[in-house]
């Protein structure tokens, strides 16, 4: 029988007797005995085993127990006389089951986020990134929770497409063939046909395209994968692999679209206050001091809703003066998405009704032929978290879109199809789940929120 260390600190009381396995975050020795902290990465805190020096392997193998080092520890709860600590845990018998070298990368010292990127298999024994990864399992279960229990169903849309969904054309290719002598027709091209599907592939942008095709049969769809794109774009917001959360509703309109998605975000929110409180302290005391009121206020404001013509006048008359000018017909920038949260309405704003120039080609065109059936949420701190619209369902109107994108309508047969037998309103949105962990830990880079990030000129581990 093995106990988790944050069940021990729930429910435990002095007096228990509890087995513990973990990794030793640091050693001190007093006269004759052993202070060990060890940590199981269930929670925070970890517990001291007080290790005392009559232990028949005391000398040869627990006086030399190192930082990194995995060991199982019997013993009894006492509550503890030092600050800081619920219980310390006065051992019984310890056993060692790996013992680390001295050059353990994870010394009792201050690590860098970028030195910790560089050790990315170790990073998860940290306080940080062990907090990171405990939000993203619970989020990721909120996530779940909340689509199950309004009727969405999950659907798992394919990793590998023919379809571009941003047609944007940032997309990694798929392909058997031999790079350095692929077959050739005539002309020089490369012989798709010859490929493994017959046709050029790639790893998905997005499965809003799919998605659609099953909302337009079960009415209420989300997914929740891995989405790529071939974005050469070194910054702390950018990746080139990352999580998409996309629900589709069939007869949803725009406002019940935005409707969902400020739902949606002030529930993750919600969910986060009452299920992590510690790991949110922890990272409001150690990475951002307005991580909990920035969540706090998402889970309980109502969302500023606002046009884009609206949004571009405010910043307009804000007197501020941008690196990116603003203009209607531009699309609006992360500096002027923080300033619109952050200065002028202090809270989340769900900006409407973009120029069609700006958005995809699958958002419904409104009736002033200028703009598009558009939302995008953005938060403060972050700028944009959310991206959706009301999906274009005339299908003369959608083939217009596609043409004016440059796109080739009769690879698109099937979504056309969805328009042409009992086409139907529909809407959905996408959320990037790692913009949402920038947003429940405060942290800066994209790269810190994820397990194993994926950017140009690194794929490693």
């Amino acid at each position: 029988m093995q106990n988790r260390i944050a069940d021990i600190l729930a429910s435990a009381g002095a007096g228990a007797e509890v087995v513990i396995n973990g990794w030793v975050r640091t050693r001190r020795d007093g006269k004759g005995f052993s202070f060990f902290e060890v940590n199981d990465g269930s929670c925070l805190s970890g517990i001291q085993a007080v290790v005392p020096g009559t232990l028949g392997n005391y000398e040869s193998q627990l006086a030399h127990v190192t930082t990194g080092s995995s060991v199982r520890v019997r013993g009894t709860l006492v509550d503890s006389p030092g600050q800081g600590q619920k219980y310390e845990l006065q051992a019984s018998e310890v056993f060692v089951y790996g013992m680390a070298p001295s050059d353990y990368p994870l010394q009792k010292k201050k690590h860098s986020l970028e030195y910790l990127r560089e050790i990315a298999h170790l990073r998860p024994r940290t306080n940080t990134i062990g907090a990171v990864a405990r939000l993203r399992n619970s989020l990721s279960y909120a996530v779940h929770s909340f689509f199950q229990e309004r009727g969405f169903f999950y659907v798992h849309t394919p990793i590998i497409t023919a379809s571009d969904c941003e047609g944007a054309g940032e997309m990694f290719r798929v392909s058997t063939l031999d790079i350095d002598n692929p077959p050739r027709v005539e002309g020089g091209g490369i012989d798709y046909g010859k490929d493994f599907f017959g046709k050029p592939a790639n790893l998905t942008v997005s499965g809003q395209l799919e998605g659609e095709t099953y909302a337009m049969a079960m009415g209420r769809i989300y997914t929740f994968g891995p989405t790529f794109r071939a974005e050469n774009s070194n910054t702390a917001r950018h990746l080139a692999e990352f999580w998409m959360i996309e629900p589709e509703a069939a007869f949803f309109r725009l406002k019940d679209d935005m409707d969902l998605a400020e739902d949606f975000i002030r529930c993750l929110c919600k969910h986060a206050l009452d299920n992590n409180k510690d790991d949110l302290e922890f990272f409001n005391r150690r990475v951002s001091p307005t991580v909990i009121s920035n969540i706090e206020s998402a889970a309980s404001q109502s969302f500023e809703r606002i046009t884009y013509t609206e949004a571009i006048d405010k910043l307009l008359s804000s007197g501020n003066q941008f690196q990116y000018p603003v203009s209607w017909g531009v699309d609006i920038q992360s500096e002027h998405e923080r300033y619109l949260t952050e200065v002028i309405f202090k809270k989340p704003v769900i900006v409407y009704d973009y120029p069609k120039e700006i958005k995809a080609f699958y958002m419904r065109l409104n009736d002033d032929g200028k703009t598009v059936g558009a939302m995008d949420i953005l938060v403060p701190g972050i700028g944009e978290l959310v991206g959706g619209s009301e999906r274009e369902d005339r299908v003369d109107v959608l083939i217009s879109r596609m043409r004016d994108f440059g796109l080739d309508e009769s690879k698109y047969w099937w979504y056309l199809d969805l328009r042409k037998y009992g086409g139907a309103p529909h809407a959905g949105f996408g959320l990037g789940f790692e913009r949402m962990m920038l947003f429940v830990t405060g942290l800066q880079n994209i790269r810190d929120v994820i397990p194993y990030p994926r950017y140009p000129g690194n794929a490693e581990f």
